[in-house]
């Protein structure tokens, strides 16, 4: 498997890679405390963490969702995260336009699932050099990620990470198959446990996805025993006053007691 290094943050066989932020940048304010809180649970457990938030959320449920500061002021907060924080940053792209412009700024470049198939996007993503984090679809098998891989490798991508974030097979649920852990592991690149997303009830609630946010430690730790590379996880300090997933947001102050478990599991399964 090829290993994937975004910082100190390393994808492998042997390391555990920790994605993890705020859904959505909400505000300048609220992104550099959430970074700096981050990065101080990342230097108490000793593990190296990529801070992830989205400068538009363009897939939600409502049009009258908030979605985001757009990508100009997005990816002003996000560089000054770094420059406060040195910690690597992730966000989503949605159409090929903003791929250089995020490159730019961001170390990885993030596929959302809904887009996951899209050749242009992944094309587009891939003419960066940086790393691109591809999320499977909710909608694919784990074995029909090997197209994307392909398009990503034909299209000069090297560094590549997938992330499994439930399948869907019904109305309103998503399922969480372990299986999918080792069968994606068999295209040779990093696989990526999304432990939030995956807790997730799509439109659950109407307007908006709802959730099972105490199922979210439980998959995680099921996802580290079975062999994932690393974990992404969204985290807010306020989880009920979230402005996007709030149902499943894990909430900052269990992030530190999480991580430790996580760590403890992976060493036994490095073993």
């Amino acid at each position: 498997m090829k290993e994937v290094k975004v910082g100190e943050v390393v994808f492998s066989e042997t390391s555990l890679g920790i994605i993890a932020g705020p859904c959505v940048i909400e505000n300048r304010e609220h992104s550099l405390k959430m970074a700096l809180e981050i990065k101080k649970i990342s230097e108490s457990v000793k593990i190296p963490i990529i801070f992830k938030s989205s400068f538009d959320k363009a897939n939600r449920t409502s049009i009258k969702s908030f979605r985001g500061p757009g990508i100009e002021e997005g990816l002003k907060i996000l560089s000054e995260v770094k420059f406060e924080t040195g910690l690597p940053v992730l966000t989503d792209i949605h159409d090929s336009s903003q791929s250089k412009i995020a490159a730019e700024v961001v170390d990885v470049l993030q596929i959302p699932a809904f887009l996951s198939r899209q050749t242009d996007l992944l094309i587009s993503a891939s003419s960066t050099g940086i790393p691109i984090n591809v999320k499977k679809g909710q909608f694919l098998a784990p074995w029909d990620i090997e197209h994307i891989v392909k398009k990503l490798e034909e299209s000069g991508c090297d560094d590549i990470l997938l992330t499994d974030r439930g399948t869907q097979f019904g109305y309103n649920n998503l399922v969480a198959d372990m299986r999918a852990i080792p069968l994606m592991k068999k295209y040779k690149h990093p696989v990526i446990f999304d432990a939030t997303h995956s807790a997730q009830l799509p439109g659950g609630s109407g307007g908006y996805s709802s959730g099972m946010r105490e199922m979210i430690p439980t998959l995680a730790k099921a996802a580290v025993a079975s062999g994932c590379n690393g974990v992404f996880m969204e985290v807010h300090n306020n989880v009920e006053e979230a402005k996007s997933d709030a149902a499943t947001q894990w909430p900052l102050k269990r992030l530190e007691e999480l991580l430790i478990e996580l760590k403890k599991i992976h060493e036994v399964v490095k073993k």
